[in-house]
């Protein structure tokens, strides 16, 4: 089970609504909380339109064993920097947090190889949970099996993957 730490970037899902705060599975014990004005631009007037169901990129700006984990989809600076709602029309899934450090390590081999074979969209949540989206179904379906896979493979076993899978 994912345990909630100041700073790290999740994904979480919105289970509900519940006056100015989202309430977020974030794969924790508890559900984490999100205020509609932790967004960029947002103000009482100009809401995010966030709906219970929609995927959330944000991080942890209080992530303690005594409070409700609380997150933002702002940096420091209140810009967004790539965090807030995940579009629809993604695969999300779950690895163990194991392979998520692995893959957001800099320069990943993983990462870099798939990149090789078909364009897509990532986000890497530190809570073990991966969105992604290619061009058409079959090519994300296709990403997940080996991101999920690449945790028991050997980099050369990949590699044989890879190449069968770009036809080389």
């Amino acid at each position: 089970q994912y345990v909630p730490v100041k700073g790290d970037h999740v994904i979480g899902i919105v289970t509900a609504k519940a006056g100015d705060v989202f309430k977020l599975d974030v794969g924790g014990s508890e559900p984490a909380s999100l205020s509609y004005l932790a967004f960029e631009g947002a103000t009482k007037r100009n809401r995010p339109n966030v709906q219970v169901g929609d995927l959330i990129y944000g991080q942890f700006l209080v992530a303690n064993k005594d409070m409700e984990p609380e997150m933002v989809c702002i940096d420091s600076s209140g810009k967004s920097s790539g965090m807030g709602i995940i579009g629809q029309d993604g695969f999300l899934f779950k690895v163990s947090l194991g392979l998520i450090r692995k893959l957001l390590a800099p320069k990943c081999e993983i990462i870099q190889e798939l990149s090789q074979l078909y364009p897509f969209e990532m986000v890497l949540g530190m809570n073990g949970r991966i969105w992604v989206k290619a061009k058409t179904v079959q090519q994300t379906l296709i990403i997940v099996n080996i991101l999920e896979a690449s945790e028991y493979m050997t980099a050369e076993q990949r590699r044989q993957a890879l190449a069968k899978l770009s036809g080389n």
